[in-house]
Order: C-alpha cells, then structure tokens, then sequence
C-alpha cells in the first residue's frame, strides 16, 4: 500500500527508481526508425486488402450498381476502374509515379511485357492501373502459386486477370488480342536480387516460347528506382536462399516504403521474329532491359538519391555502369 501511495503521489520519481527513464527514451528514440521502416510496407498489404473490400463489396452488390451504372455491361470493368482509381492516386502522391514510353504499347492487340520483378512489384499495380485510366486497357498478368493461397487474393485475380500461367494459357491469352505481363525472375529476382538490379531469370525461357507461339513483340520494362523503394535485409542472405528452394514461398524479410521517385520505362518492341531460338530471344530481351537498366538507373542504387529524385532540380543519372551483360549473367545463372 506504501508502493502504490507513494507512486500516486510522485510518479514520476518511483518510475525512476525502478526504471532507467534516460536509457528507456534513448532505446525508444533508437528503435522507432527501424520499426516504422519495417511496417512501411504493411501500407502496400493495407492497399492490397483495401481493393479486395472494394471487389468484394462491388460483387455483393453488383446488381444495385450495374442498375445503377447500365451503360456498362462488363461486370469487372467498373471495379476495376475504382481500384484503379485507388492505386494510380497513391502512385501520384506517394512515389511521384511516370510511365515513360507508353506509346510503345499498342492501342489494339496483343504484346507481351516482361519487366524486372523488385522486391514487391508494386510498379506493376501502378502501370496496370495507369494503362487501364488513359488506355482503356488491361494487362492480363502472371503471379506466382503462392499468391492464389492468400485470403481475398482469388478476388483480386478474378478481376484483374491475373494467373499463375501455362506456356499454352499465356499464348490462348495473347492469341485474344490481350496485354500480357511476365517477369522470367518471378519470386526469385524478387527475393534475391539487389540495388546493383542484376537480372536473376536462371535460364527460363518460357517467356520466349509463349511470344514465338503467339507471334508477338515483346515490350522490355524497368521501373527506375524499384529496389530502393523495397529492399531486403542485408543478412542472412545464404540462410533465406537454401530455406527459398525448400519451400518457394517468399521468406526473405524485406523492409522500407520509401516515397522514392518511380518511374516506369517501356523500351521500344522486339518483334515476332521466327528465326530466333527461344534461347536467343531471352538474350535479346535480357539485353533490352539490362539497357533501360544501364540508362536510367543510378548503379548502386541509393536510396537518398532516390528520394531527391522527387525534387525537380534532382535527375537520376547513370553513376557507372556495373551491370553485366546478358550474356555473361545467363552464363552465371546456368552455373548456379
């Protein structure tokens, strides 16, 4: 009863009796730095579960909305733009978001983009709702097995076209006349790669037998600055890799959210070209996006660069060239 009195009258002075006031403010100042960078990408999963309330509400009440909306026929098409309208409006305000190159992407029929994959693809969310706002279009896209295990992502496929993807399902899609986006590095580019943006693809062709069957251009894609929006830890890096080829799932911790400049660049089409094994279309390609890389990227990436890059009098430059040729990084995918 003493203690409690005590405490009541002065609490300030018991509190320091029984606890180090200056190491706890110190510990406290110390760690919310690297606390708020590790829920900094929880806004991207908030934003992910936000659309899928969105479809999902949409589709519970489709039919007061579609009687509402009648001029609009196609039951996704709606939803789609106001999710759209969600994701384009956090591009715009939080990474200050251009697409470069969209008159590379034919206004009818079918293409293929193949992007490098960071460490969430969240530039693939704003170029599909940036293609779906001015171009009335939608880009049909590859996700990895996993992601069709997460609560509320079944909707999100649904609506957006989004599947894990068969040489023969690729090629039905692109045969429709649709947009199709593939990254060759998947999970493992994500997962693995770094602020130097090598190219991890281990020797997948897939990609370039679905083009070569369908007959289409393939459109290079790199989002500038991807890898110092998200990164991974910088530890533990084998640990991960052997736990990621047991389970491949993603494991590998990743941190930031960083409001760093995105800007997204479509190169100029390959096209159809049958000639071209698919080993030396994936070469061509790998070379194609290794140059948007070496043109627009800052090499290492750095992430206070990438913030001043918001700034008008700030303009990434290439600080270097340290990428490997596509060659030489095929080589060393097929080593490993």
């Amino acid at each position: 009863m003493d203690f409690l009195a005590n405490f009541i009258k002065n609490p300030q002075s018991m509190l320091s009796t029984y606890i180090d006031l200056d190491y706890s403010l110190w510990l406290y100042r110390f760690l919310t730095p690297l606390i708020v960078t590790f829920l900094l990408p929880l806004v991207f999963v908030a934003l992910i579960y936000i659309s899928f309330l969105v479809l999902f509400i949409y589709k519970l009440h489709r039919q007061v909305i579609m009687r509402a909306v009648q001029t609009d026929r196609n039951f996704w098409r709606v939803g789609r733009k106001i999710v759209a309208a969600i994701w384009d409006a956090h591009a715009r305000i939080y990474h200050g978001y251009e697409v470069i190159g969209l008159d590379n992407v034919p206004q009818e029929g079918p293409a293929l983009i193949v992007y490098y994959h960071g460490a969430i693809p969240i530039d693939m969310y704003y170029l599909n709702s940036r293609m779906l706002l001015q171009r009335e279009r939608l880009i049909y896209t590859i996700g990895d097995r996993f992601l069709f295990k997460l609560p509320g992502w079944g909707t999100i496929s649904e609506a957006f076209h989004v599947s894990p993807g068969t040489v023969q399902s690729c090629v039905s899609i692109l045969r429709d006349g649709n947009l199709l986006a593939i990254s060759p590095g998947g999970v493992y580019e994500a997962q693995f790669g770094d602020h130097y943006y090598e190219l991890l693809w281990r020797n997948r062709v897939g990609f370039a037998k679905v083009a070569q069957e369908a007959k289409v251009p393939i459109i290079p894609c790199f989002t500038q600055n991807l890898r110092e929006g998200f990164r991974q830890v910088g530890i533990f890096r084998k640990f991960f890799m052997r736990l990621y080829n047991k389970v491949r799932i993603p494991v590998y911790p990743i941190y930031g959210g960083f409001p760093v400049k995105f800007r997204t660049y479509l190169g100029k089409p390959i096209d159809y070209d049958e000639n071209l094994t698919p080993h030396e279309l994936q070469i061509k390609v790998a070379t194609a996006i290794e140059d948007l890389i070496n043109q627009h990227q800052r090499l290492p990436g750095s992430i206070l660069m990438a913030l001043l890059d918001r700034l008008p009098a700030f303009k990434s430059q290439r600080k270097g060239n340290t990428c490997a040729s596509s060659g030489s990084e095929i080589s060393k995918e097929k080593s490993e």
